[in-house]
């Protein structure tokens, strides 16, 4: 047997591994042998990978990074939800800052004898205002044989009808941190 060039073939040489083509053809089968190793056992690894990515994305064939893109969007979505609860919360809490601004903040009560007739503190004013020191003070002023009731309004502290001195000693009073105190 013989080459197309006439040279004859040595069969011995080909079967001896310890020549230069032997040695690259041994150095050749242990690269092929380790990457099938390899190849085997990334195999095995992006196996375990993508049932680990399946258990994670769902069996509905998506990808990580589309996956990824719908988290996202999910979280501006919560963010813009958030975002949207936090100024209605603020809305309604200044909302109620300013009933509460409305309610009673200051008030006081100040009994008194409004006739001299050493029946007693009978009498009395109370006042009752907000946070503008606005509101009303009601007064009671108790006879033997009958009852009045006055009722008069206040704005920043100040009534346009004329107060009685108990009736601006409630106020002060009121206003002063809502000491009681009894007139004699």
């Amino acid at each position: 047997m013989g080459e197309p060039g006439g040279a004859p073939v040595n069969l011995a040489a080909l079967n001896d591994l310890t020549t230069t083509q032997g040695i690259i053809a041994l150095a050749a089968g242990g690269v092929a042998l380790i990457a099938l190793i390899l190849a085997i056992v990334l195999a095995f690894k992006l196996r375990s990978l993508r049932r680990s990515q399946a258990t994670v994305l769902g069996d509905r064939g998506r990808d990580l990074v589309a996956h990824s893109a719908e988290l996202d969007q999910a979280f501006v979505s919560l963010r813009e939800y958030v975002e949207e609860a936090l100024s209605r919360l603020e809305q309604r809490s200044q909302t109620a800052d300013q009933r509460i601004d409305r309610s009673i903040a200051y008030h006081a009560l100040v009994r008194y004898d409004a006739y001299g007739e050493m029946s007693g503190a009978q009498s009395s004013s109370i006042a009752m205002l907000d946070t503008h020191r606005s509101g009303i003070v009601l007064s009671s002023i108790m006879h033997r044989d009958q009852a009045r009731v006055y009722v008069k309004e206040v704005r920043e502290g100040q009534s346009s009808i004329e107060l009685s001195p108990e009736e601006q000693q409630a106020i002060n009073e009121a206003l002063s941190g809502g000491r009681q105190a009894d007139a004699a």
